[in-house]
């Protein structure tokens, strides 16, 4: 009998995991809250861990029509502009990785994704928020706004860091602000002065801040994020909040001429607070019977990895495997591997996150320590195999 799944969320967790479960041959209906599939932010990059499981669905070629392919990951110090390390990137990383890294706007992949669900047989529905949830031993029952019901043989809650599925099941609290504020721009790069167009990936470090810009959409957009550890903005939930270059570079200090040229070249920027959790603690808090979690719902994390995105769709992929020729009586045994498979691996790069965030915002003499570990040792330092060499 076909697994009848609910997936609450319409973001690019919620998407992937409708399309990767349809090919596992679910019955899938994904409940979206807002009027239209979109995606707020600008930019995502993907290592060969995530482009691994796209290219295996049979959606390698759309991905790489829409993506870019840099070539290199260049650290640079914020401060003075001199390059501290590099990491090729190109055809030998996607040769020891046997996948690319790519970079693409978070716009076109929830649209890839979008039309692969559809196309797959998912049922989308807007407008469908859930205002309640009732499980048992057999079915999910999910009450929407409206006074519409649905019944369903699991729930997935894809419905990101602000999840209400997951304080209504888990209760276990909301996500913490983590003091960092990120600013957001993007602009064609023909908009650019020659000096500031890059077809690679380019991470600044700065005290208490770092900046990264990559292209996107095929190289014609350049996506730029701004990380400050800053208190002049309260913590807020709203990720679309206008900024100003001004505020940005008060609140970064002192940084390299090109640096501040690229970010007052930029014509907009927005802001958010990021939020998160601690490393998941065990498999118990992503799924409790027909009820499981996937991506920032699960585990959000700071950005210090690239790896949000990254996580929900490998998530994605190894619910749709275990959920594979399940009967429906055996549902909740499935959700619990899947948690069970995930949790290590998601606690793990959380943590890998947290870390990084303190290694990009040092200062003093950690900061020159560690100034002086890249320019020695460079790519060896910057490679993440247990990262990029992961399968699922």
């Amino acid at each position: 009998m076909t697994i009848a799944l609910a997936i609450a969320g319409g973001g690019i967790g919620g998407l992937a995991a409708a399309f990767a479960c349809r090919r596992a041959g679910c019955d899938v209906q994904v409940l979206e809250q807002a009027r239209a599939f979109s995606e707020v932010g600008a930019g995502i990059q993907l290592g060969p861990n995530v482009t691994r499981v796209l290219h295996g669905w049979g959606l390698g070629a759309r991905l790489d029509d829409l993506s870019a392919a840099p070539q290199a990951l260049v650290v640079r110090d914020a401060a003075r502009g001199r390059e501290l390390g590099r990491m090729q990137l190109g055809g030998a990383f996607s040769a020891r990785y046997g996948a690319p890294y790519l970079t693409i706007h978070r716009a076109d992949l929830q649209r890839l994704l979008l039309e692969a669900a559809r196309s797959a047989g998912a049922k989308l529905r807007l407008e469908a928020r859930v205002a309640g949830v009732e499980a048992d031993d057999s079915k999910v029952i999910l009450r929407l706004q409206g006074d519409d019901h649905l019944q369903s043989d699991a729930l997935i809650a894809a419905d990101g860091v602000w999840s209400a599925i997951r304080d209504a099941v888990f209760g276990d609290g909301a996500a913490r602000p983590s003091g960092h504020i990120a600013y957001r721009a993007l602009a064609p790069q023909d908009s650019l002065s020659a000096g500031a167009r890059t077809g690679d990936v380019n991470l600044w470090l700065g005290a208490r801040t770092h900046v990264v810009a990559y292209p996107v959409r095929r190289g014609e957009l350049l996506n730029v994020v701004a990380i400050v550890e800053a208190r002049q903005r309260a913590p807020s939930q709203d990720w679309d909040q206008g900024g100003q270059a001004a505020e940005l570079l008060r609140a970064m200090g002192s940084v390299d001429g090109k640096l501040r040229e690229l970010i007052e070249a930029m014509p907009a920027w927005r802001v958010w607070s990021l939020h998160g959790r601690p490393p998941v603690a065990s498999p118990q808090a992503m799924s409790r019977g027909r009820i499981a979690l996937l991506g920032d719902a699960a585990h959000p994390m700071l950005p210090y990895l690239a790896q949000g995105a990254g996580m929900a769709i490998e998530d994605a992929h190894v619910l749709a495997r275990l959920l594979q020729g399940t009967p429906g009586s055996n549902v909740a045994a499935a959700l619990a591997s899947y948690a069970n498979e995930r949790w290590r691996r998601c606690a793990q790069v959380q943590a890998g996150a947290l870390r990084n965030a303190a290694v990009f915002h040092m200062d003093g003499a950690l900061r020159f320590g560690r100034d002086t570990a890249l320019r020695f040792l460079g790519e060896r330092l910057l490679d993440q195999p247990w990262l990029y060499g992961f399968s699922v």
